[in-house]
């Protein structure tokens, strides 16, 4: 394990959350998950003697949880080779329609201040407000300093594994992982229909109607459909 490795396991090993949020993510619609994550200066061993508390400030926006095969996995950008061969691995193991959940987040971070105390007070002061405020996806999150992102990302990846379960469930209930002949999940039939009202709407680019029916191998079949788009 090279040195990064050690930094970043250190970080996930360190990161705890010290105020969970009282909901799991929203099987049908966006979570807005504000947090609060505290961290000690990066500085700290070399001012002796002064209390200080970095506070960051954002909040994390989940995409509803979009039912999806690795088949289709295979055609999202971003992914490297190393990834791709693993889908490859999956779908030989398990085959190219098993439908799994792909959960989309976005960061807005906020921003960031040092208070002048130390970080049990400082947790203490937000427990406070947020209590006021009540809002039940409000988190605080004790991480890292320099590697704060991944003390995030443990955040939203334990916050995934937790919703998991309910998010199945209720996709579930409503036939939404279904597999038609084709391979297509329900969800995803249903999702480039919404897609397609959009675009009829003039709410989205036709290129991202054709991304995605590409993604699922689809755009032969709604060739006709697509181009009837651009008719007069």
């Amino acid at each position: 394990m090279n040195s990064d490795d050690e930094r970043i396991e250190y970080a996930i090993n360190y990161t705890e959350v010290l105020r969970s949020p009282k909901q799991t993510l929203a099987t049908f619609g966006t979570t807005n998950i504000y947090y609060y994550l505290v961290t000690e200066p990066s500085y700290s061993d070399l001012v002796k003697g002064d209390d200080e508390t970095v506070v960051r400030e954002g909040r994390v926006l989940a995409e509803r949880p979009r039912v999806v095969t690795p088949s289709y996995l295979v055609n999202v950008e971003g992914f490297s080779e190393h990834a791709k061969r693993y889908l490859e691995m999956i779908i030989q193991e398990h085959g190219a329609h098993t439908p799994g959940l792909y959960y989309g987040y976005r960061n807005e971070p906020k921003e960031t201040n040092i208070v002048s105390s130390d970080m049990r007070s400082v947790v203490c002061r937000l427990e406070e407000e947020i209590d006021k405020e009540g809002n039940p996806l409000t988190t605080i999150i004790k991480g890292v300093d320099e590697l704060w992102d991944v003390s995030l990302l443990k955040f939203i990846s334990d916050m995934t594994r937790h919703s998991l379960g309910s998010n199945v469930f209720e996709l579930g209930r409503r036939g939404l992982l279904d597999i038609d002949r084709s391979g297509i999940p329900l969800d995803a039939r249903r999702s480039i229909e919404h897609l397609f009202g959009l675009v009829k709407k003039g709410e989205l680019e036709p290129s991202a109607l054709k991304m995605e029916l590409d993604r699922w191998s689809l755009f032969e079949e709604y060739e006709d459909r697509f181009l009837g788009l651009f008719g007069k």
